[in-house]
C-alpha cells in the first residue's frame, strides 16, 4: 500500500472516530481534566449520589436524557463525596414555577440539607411562589445575599451556575454574572445570618468540609455537566 493510501485511510479514521465535541454536556475537556476537574455525574447514572438519610437517592430523581432530573418528592439528592474548598459548574433547567437549589457543605445526621448547608437558589423568577422576596430568588445566597438582577434564562433553556467556596468566603455565578460575593464567617456574613431564618440553626455555614445537595423542592428541574474542582485551602 502506498503511502499516499495509507495517509489518506489515516486522516479517514480520524474524521469518523467518535470525539468530544467542544461544551458537550458531562464531559471534561483536555484542559479541565488536566487542571483537576472530575465529573460529579456520568450523564448515564445515579452513581456517586445518595439521600440525606442513607447510601441511594430517592425514587423521586432519575437520570435519563444525560440529566439529573427530579420528578417526584423523595428527599433531596447528595453526593457521596464530601468536599472543602471548590469550584462548582452546573448546567441546569427548570419547569413552570420550579423551586429547587444546589446546597453545599451539607452534614449529614440533621433533618434538613438547609440546616448545615448554604444555598443558591434555583427558581423560575417569574412564577415561582418565592420570587418576592429578593433573597430568595434565582442564584441567591438564599434568605442571605439577593442577585443584583435577573440573569436567568427563560423557563426550559439551560442555565450556567458557578459556586465558589474557600474557607466561607461564597460567590455565586448566574451565566457569567458574579451575583454574590461575601464571607459568611467575617462580621458582614454573621451579622446576615443573624437576622435570617438560620439563626436558630447552630450548625448551619460551620462546616469545613460536606456534601453537595440538590434540593427536592416544587416541579421539575434538571442538573446536567456537574463538575468540581478542588481547591488547595488558602489557594
Amino acid at each position: 500500500m502506498t503511502t499516499t493510501r495509507l495517509a489518506a485511510l489515516a486522516l479517514l479514521s480520524l474524521l469518523l472516530a467518535p470525539r468530544v465535541r467542544a461544551g458537550q454536556p458531562n464531559t471534561l475537556t483536555d484542559a479541565e481534566r488536566s487542571a483537576g476537574w472530575r465529573l460529579l455525574f456520568d450523564g448515564r447514572t445515579l452513581d456517586g449520589w445518595r439521600s440525606l438519610t442513607g447510601p441511594r437517592p430517592g425514587a423521586g430523581w432519575t437520570a435519563a436524557d444525560g440529566a439529573i432530573t427530579r420528578t417526584g418528592r423523595s428527599g433531596d439528592i447528595l453526593t457521596d463525596a464530601e468536599f472543602g474548598d471548590f469550584e462548582l459548574s452546573v448546567e441546569w433547567r427548570v419547569a413552570d414555577a420550579t423551586n429547587s437549589g444546589i446546597l453545599y457543605r451539607v452534614a449529614l445526621g440533621e433533618a434538613q440539607t438547609y440546616f448545615t448547608g448554604p444555598e443558591y437558589q434555583i427558581l423560575d423568577n417569574v412564577h415561582g411562589g418565592d420570587r418576592f422576596d429578593p433573597r430568595h430568588r434565582c442564584g441567591a445566597l438564599y434568605d442571605l445575599v439577593a442577585p443584583p438582577a435577573d440573569y436567568t434564562r427563560p423557563v426550559g433553556e439551560w442555565n450556567r451556575t458557578r459556586i465558589i467556596v474557600r474557607g466561607w468566603h461564597v460567590e455565586h455565578w448566574l451565566n457569567g454574572h458574579r451575583i454574590v460575593d461575601v464571607d459568611l464567617a467575617g462580621p458582614a456574613g454573621r451579622a446576615l445570618v443573624a437576622h435570617s431564618k438560620f439563626r436558630v440553626m447552630p450548625h448551619f455555614a460551620q462546616h469545613a468540609r460536606g456534601h453537595i445537595a440538590l434540593q427536592d423542592h416544587d416541579n421539575a428541574v434538571s442538573y446536567r455537566s456537574i463538575k468540581l474542582l478542588e481547591l488547595a485551602p488558602g489557594s
